[in-house]
C-alpha cells in the first residue's frame, strides 16, 4: 500500500491508500470514484457526445464485491443496454485505469449527483462526474436537481412532416425489378393504411431504398388525409424515448402516444435485439395497434425470422402480413438512378459518363448518387464539359473504395489470422489472450474501413456487439500513430486486401 495526496472536489488536500498492481492503480473502497472517474474521461474520448451524455454519464460507482466493480443507473432497462452493449467496452477502459481487470454488474436503482466544480472565471459548472447517491426504492428513481414535470423528447414532438427527407415519395423512387413488389406493397398501403397489407415488413441491405419507402409512405399518407396521427421512428429513437418515459415517470402518456397513431413506421427493427424490457413494450404496442386495424410498417437488413435475438412471439407477429424484399439494382436500374436524380441538377452528363458511374459504382446507391454530385459540381465551377477520362480521374478515390466494396469480414478475418497465425475460429471465440485480442482488434478495425458493413454485422461476426468494435477500432487508430511498425503491418494488411 501506498498514500499520495490529492485535490478533493473543495480545493483541499486529503490522502488516499492504493494497491499498486503491474504499474497502475488496483481499485479499492477509498478509490473506485478516482478510478471511475479516470475511465468515464476515457469513454468520453472515445464515443460520441450524444452516446455519452445518454448511456455513460448517468453511470455511478457503487461498491467493490471481491473482483467485481459494480456500477449504478437509474433503473433496470439501462442495466440490461449496457449489459447487452457496453460491458465489455467499460472492463477494458476500467483496466487501462487501474491495471487490473474487474467483471462488470449494472444495478438499478442509484440517483446521479453530478457535482459542480468551479470554472476559472468562478461559475460553477458539471465536470461530467458524480458521486454515488444512496440507492432509490423504485428504479425510476428521478435524479436529484431535475424538474420531472419538465417535458422531455418522449412527450414534446415536432409536426410529422419536419422528419421526413422531402425527396423521398413515391415519384422520386426508381422502380425496377428489384424493389417493383416493395414499391407496390408501399403504394397499397399508404392508400389504404390498415387494410392492405398489415403489418408491411420491408427488408434489404443497407442504401437500397427502405427508408425512401417508408418516408414515402408517411408523406402520401398524410397528403391524403392531413389529420391523420403518424409517428416515424428509428428503431434508436423508440429506445431512447421509452427509457426517458421510464426515467421521467412518463410510460403512460408514451404509451397512449405511440398506441393511438394511425400509421406506426419503424425503421432498422434489427436493432431491438436483446433488449427483452424494449421487446416486451413494442410488443404490446404491436397488438394494441393491429388490433385497432391500424398501420405497422417497419424495415430491417434481414427477414424477422434471420434477426438473432428477437422473441419468437415478436418475429411471429411481424410475419403476420407481408414480408417483401429490395434487392440490389442491376445496371440497368442503376442507369435509372442517375438519370432521375440527375433531372433535380441544371448540368446533365452525356449517356456514356452515366453508364461509366453505374458500371463502376455498384454496392451502394448513395455513393452513386454522391458521384454524380461530384461531377455535376465540378463541371457547374469549372466550366467544364465532363468527360470518361475527366470523370476517371475525379472520382479515382471513390473507385478506389469501389473496388474493396465486395470484401466480407470472413476473407479479412481469415487473412489476418493467417498473418498472425491463430485459428479463424479465434476470430469469433471468447478467448483474450493478447496474442489472439489484438489480431482480433486489427480484423475489427479493417472490417470497418474496408467493408460497407453495419456495425451490428461486423459486430455479429465476431460475436461481440457494436461498442467493442468502436472500441478495437480507436485502439488500433491510436496503436498506429505511437509505434510504427503495427502501422506498418496494418497499412500493409490493408493493401493486401484491396488488392486480392
Amino acid at each position: 500500500m501506498v498514500d499520495f495526496a490529492r485535490i478533493d472536489q473543495a480545493g483541499k488536500p486529503s490522502r488516499i491508500s492504493a494497491n499498486i498492481v503491474n504499474g497502475g492503480l488496483a481499485m479499492t473502497a477509498e478509490n473506485i470514484e478516482d478510478i471511475w472517474q479516470s475511465a468515464s474521461e476515457q469513454l468520453r474520448g472515445m464515443l460520441n457526445e450524444d452516446v455519452y451524455d445518454r448511456w455513460i454519464a448517468g453511470i455511478v460507482p457503487v461498491r467493490l464485491e471481491k473482483n467485481t466493480l459494480v456500477l449504478g443507473v437509474s433503473n433496470d432497462v439501462f442495466c440490461e443496454w449496457l449489459s447487452a452493449n457496453y460491458r465489455e467496452l467499460i472492463a477494458d477502459t476500467v483496466r487501462e485505469s487501474c491495471g487490473q481487470g474487474y467483471k462488470i454488474d449494472f444495478e438499478g436503482g442509484h440517483e446521479f449527483t453530478p457535482i459542480a466544480v468551479k470554472s476559472p472565471s468562478g461559475t460553477a459548472r458539471n465536470n461530467g462526474g458524480g458521486r454515488r447517491s444512496k440507492r432509490s426504492k423504485g428504479s425510476n428513481a428521478s435524479r436529484e436537481g431535475e424538474d420531472t414535470s419538465a417535458p422531455t423528447h418522449a412527450q414534446v414532438r415536432n409536426k410529422e412532416q419536419s422528419y421526413f427527407n422531402r425527396h423521398f415519395t413515391f415519384d422520386t423512387f426508381v422502380i425496377a425489378d428489384n424493389n417493383r413488389f416493395a414499391y407496390a406493397a408501399a403504394s397499397a398501403v399508404a392508400k389504404t393504411p390498415g387494410k392492405a397489407y398489415n403489418p408491411l415488413f420491408i427488408h434489404g441491405a443497407t442504401t437500397l431504398g427502405k427508408t425512401h419507402l417508408l418516408q414515402a409512405v408517411a408523406q402520401d399518407a398524410l397528403g391524403r388525409r392531413r389529420k391523420s396521427r403518424i409517428e416515424y421512428l428509428t428503431s434508436e429513437d423508440f429506445t431512447n424515448q421509452f427509457i426517458e418515459a421510464l426515467q421521467y415517470q412518463s410510460l403512460p402518456k408514451f404509451r397512449q402516444r405511440m398506441r393511438g397513431v394511425d400509421i406506426l413506421l419503424i425503421d432498422d427493427v434489427q436493432f431491438f435485439t436483446g433488449k427483452e424490457q424494449l421487446q416486451e413494450e413494442f410488443f404490446h404496442t404491436f397488438n394494441t395497434l393491429f388490433n385497432n386495424h391500424r398501420q405497422i410498417i417497419m424495415t430491417s437488413d434481414r427477414p424477422p425470422h434471420e434477426i438473432g435475438g428477437l422473441e419468437k412471439r415478436l418475429v411471429s407477429r411481424f410475419e403476420w402480413g407481408l414480408t417483401t424484399e429490395i434487392m440490389a439494382p442491376n445496371i440497368e436500374t442503376r442507369m435509372a438512378i442517375l438519370k432521375k436524380k440527375q433531372e433535380e441538377h441544371s448540368i446533365k452528363l452525356d449517356d456514356p459518363v452515366l453508364f461509366f458511374i453505374a458500371d463502376r459504382i455498384r454496392s451502394n446507391i448513395r455513393r452513386l448518387e454522391g458521384a454524380l454530385i461530384q461531377l455535376v459540381s465540378y463541371a457547374s465551377l469549372a466550366n467544364e464539359k465532363i468527360t470518361q477520362e475527366r470523370a476517371t480521374t475525379l472520382l479515382r478515390p471513390l473507385l478506389e473504395e469501389e473496388g474493396s466494396s465486395s470484401l466480407t469480414v470472413e476473407e479479412i478475418q481469415r487473412a489476418v489470422a493467417e498473418h498472425y497465425d491463430i485459428r479463424l475460429t479465434d476470430m469469433s471465440s471468447k478467448r483474450r489472450p493478447q496474442n489472439i485480442a489484438f489480431p482480433r482488434q486489427v480484423a475489427m478495425y479493417l472490417a470497418r474501413h474496408l467493408t460497407h458493413d453495419s456495425l451490428p454485422r461486423i459486430a455479429d461476426s465476431f460475436n461481440r456487439n457494436h461498442a467493442t468494435i468502436l472500441h478495437a477500432v480507436s485502439t488500433i487508430e491510436k496503436k498506429m500513430s505511437e509505434d510504427q511498425e503495427i502501422s506498418n503491418t496494418v497499412n500493409k494488411l490493408e493493401r493486401r486486401l484491396k488488392v486480392r
